[in-house]
């Protein structure tokens, strides 16, 4: 199995369902982000094809001589920017994958919304900017309404986005969403227009499906919780959501449609939803052809038993992926964030019955103003037998934990 540049959270996943799976596992990335592996990634690993993902005819090149030396029976994405990428590589090798000539919307916005108003998925209402002028005409003319969320047209991790409650802020907020013209750490070129999208009131949720030859098979819906305010930082998830189960499976249903739509065919795709309140309605705010983040394989698996790494590998090598649920427990992550940035002094975290942490940064570290996850710290998760206790569960461990930062 090659995997598409397996650095970030989702990465360790595919290491441990390649080892469950019996597979070997290969990486395809640049060779100074495979010199910052972690120890145990690359320790993982049974080798790299080092080439350049951001120029896509060498790498197809590259990737294509690296299969066929090495038998790959598989391509498998895992960072989100590099997704299309790895459609044509499946395709020239003519092995399972996603649809090349709507890859790119599962990264792009811009390409992503018109994909959802082609499927008649309900999403919400946008408008793109070059510059900040552009965006005030369009909000005015297509009527975006207040507040607005501005983001960038390809990025992740909630950096540039924010929610404006008027128009004083508008400028400024184009500007932060097209200030990554190149993606860290590849120097990958980026769409540098920004995106205006309605805001869509209500609670928000995730649900990952996992398609097989064109056939989607759900997963479960988790809760999310984000800050409020202008920026919107994810706090914690937790499996199940809570919601009745005539709604998860709207969810569920609304969540397939969005990654046929954006091409997934053989994959898994992470979407994220919104629900107006009153409403049976979710809205699609963005979907990805690739395992979440979060730690929400962990989550969902702890939750359920499905593991949708499992579920991701069995996809790609062109098997019928394992989503069926052995269990019907609950888990919650909750992240650990700073009051303002600065430089991390110490950080404790609780350790209670029933969870475990994880430290993101150490003693010394420069911690990010709180304004996109990468201001994290570290995390906590909690298991228990209902949705309500795990939550619980995990805020009085997250409360009890202690960030200094100076």
């Amino acid at each position: 199995m090659l995997v598409v540049e397996p650095m970030g959270n989702a990465g360790r996943f595919l290491v441990e369902a390649a080892d469950r799976l019996g597979v070997r596992l290969y990486a395809a990335t640049h060779q100074d982000v495979h010199d910052g592996y972690p120890d145990r990634l690359r320790a993982a690993l049974a080798g790299v094809c080092a080439t350049d993902l951001t120029d896509t005819p060498r790498a197809l090149e590259d990737m294509d001589a690296f299969c066929r030396r090495h038998a790959i029976a598989g391509v498998a994405p895992c960072f989100e920017l590099f997704t299309p990428l790895a459609a044509l590589l499946a395709e020239r090798l003519g092995l399972p994958g996603n649809a090349p000539g709507l890859a790119r919307a599962a990264r792009n916005k811009i390409l992503m919304g018109e994909a959802f108003a082609a499927a008649g998925i309900p999403a919400p209402r946008w408008a793109l900017a070059h510059d900040a002028d552009e965006a005030f005409r369009a909000a005015r003319e297509h009527a975006l309404g207040w507040p607005l969320v501005v983001k960038p047209a390809e990025q992740g991790g909630s950096w540039g986005v924010s929610v404006v409650d008027g128009p004083d802020r508008l400028a400024e907020a184009v500007g932060a969403a097209r200030q990554y013209t190149y993606a860290h750490p590849h120097g990958l070129e980026l769409d540098a227009r920004a995106l205006l999208q309605e805001y869509i009131p209500g609670e928000e949720y995730s649900c990952d499906t996992v398609v097989a030859d064109g056939v989607a098979y759900p997963l479960p819906v988790v809760a999310k919780d984000t800050t409020e305010g202008r920026y919107r930082i994810e706090t914690g998830h937790t499996c199940p959501s809570g919601l009745p189960a005539p709604l998860v499976r709207k969810v569920q249903h609304t969540a397939a449609r969005a990654a046929l739509a954006v091409g997934v065919r053989n994959g898994i795709a992470h979407t994220e939803v919104k629900i107006p309140p009153g409403t049976q309605t979710p809205y699609v705010i963005e979907t990805g052809a690739r395992l979440p983040g979060d730690n929400l394989c962990e989550i969902v698996e702890a939750a359920t038993g499905v593991s949708e790494a499992v579920a991701q590998l069995q996809a790609v090598l062109g098997l019928v992926p394992d989503t069926v649920p052995s269990r019907t427990d609950a888990a919650s992550i909750r992240f650990l964030l700073p009051e303002h940035g600065g430089v991390l002094r110490e950080v404790v975290i609780a350790d209670l019955p029933g969870t475990h942490g994880e430290v993101h940064l150490g003693p010394g570290d420069v911690v990010p103003e709180p304004a996109d996850s990468a201001c994290r710290i570290g995390h906590v998760v909690a298991r228990a037998e209902t949705a309500d206790q795990a939550r619980g569960l995990a805020d009085r461990a997250a409360a009890r934990s202690r960030v200094e930062v100076g």
